[in-house]
């Protein structure tokens, strides 16, 4: 077996650093929440409904602080937010834990890329043969012809989860993602 001489040896040394640290470079991002996280049908980037909020605060590497009035008593319903970025992310929690999330920033994607300001007919087509269409509650007459798209999952384990998209004049203005029946909520804790 040859021997390997002092430079190679410092060459290797460095080279598996570099890989090493890239690594967990790599994974620290990862886990951060950012607007670059994206949203599925139970959560976003590191946080998972189920969470407690301090426990989203830890997998996020992010502080939740309240947010608005919940309408009901803090503990049955209410809503946490990022304090400071990312904007345009508010988690609805019940019962103590993230039921909910809600998206009205225009960076943040669903895992399949959709997002604020696409068409319906996109939202379709990322999503085939799963959206169902409905009415939406405030704004469905002309000139808005507002829609609900629900992305119904195929997988039999995610069948309490879906993703609401809230369109008006034919574009998403909002979305979220969560289990039943909180994702359904119209007017969120109210």
């Amino acid at each position: 077996m040859q021997k390997l001489n002092s430079s190679k040896l410092v060459a290797l040394l460095i080279g598996t650093a570099v890989i090493f640290l890239s690594w967990v470079t790599s994974v620290s991002a990862q886990a951060k929440l950012t607007e670059r996280s994206k949203l599925a049908i139970n959560g976003i980037g590191p946080i998972r409904v189920g969470m407690t909020v301090d426990e989203a605060s830890k997998a996020g590497g992010i502080r939740l602080i309240r947010s608005g009035s919940g309408g009901m008593d803090e503990y049955q319903c209410s809503y946490v937010q990022p304090k400071g970025e990312p904007k345009g992310i508010a988690f609805m929690v019940t019962k103590g834990r993230i039921a909910r999330v809600d998206i009205t920033s225009k960076p943040i994607t669903t895992l399949s890329g959709a997002r604020i300001g696409d068409n319906e007919n996109r939202i379709l087509s990322l999503y085939p043969g799963q959206i169902k269409a409905t009415p939406h509650p405030y704004v469905s007459r002309p000139p808005e012809n507002g829609k609900y798209l629900t992305f119904f999952p195929k997988d039999a384990a995610d069948k309490n989860y879906r993703i609401i998209f809230e369109t008006s004049k034919n574009r998403v203005d909002r979305f979220r993602s969560g289990k039943l029946p909180e994702v359904e909520y119209i007017e969120g804790c109210s």
